[in-house]
């Protein structure tokens, strides 16, 4: 190293040190958006859901039960719109879950009147 210059093998094994950090932290930056992103969409299908309804399928000695779509004590993809869920509480078979309280919203008024 005359005058005190940085070797040429320095100097690039500074700049390789340089782009693994740039890389740790591009990846990671990818990871964070990645997840922000799949919660996005899990968000937006939560929403989604909670405008629908779901039935869960009477079981030995239990009753049918409603459910709003986004409740969780009942796991099912199968959603039916406002109409058949009015349909469904007027079936003697089928009682509103008492958690998620999918009748809210069913009665009274149509929506948009």
């Amino acid at each position: 190293m005359p005058g005190g210059d940085i070797s040429d093998l320095d100097k690039n094994r500074a700049l390789v040190a340089w782009l693994r950090y740039q890389l740790r932290h591009a990846e990671q930056r990818v990871r964070d958006l990645e997840n922000a992103e799949q919660a996005e969409r899990r968000r937006k299908q939560r929403a989604w859901a909670e405008q629908l309804w779901k039935i869960q399928p009477q079981r030995s000695a239990e009753t049918a039960l409603l459910h709003r779509g986004g409740c969780g004590l009942y796991k099912s993809q199968a959603y039916i719109d406002r109409d058949a869920a009015v349909h469904a509480l007027a079936e003697p078979g089928i009682v509103p879950c008492d958690v998620c309280v999918p009748e809210t919203g069913l009665t009274g008024a149509e929506p948009g009147v």
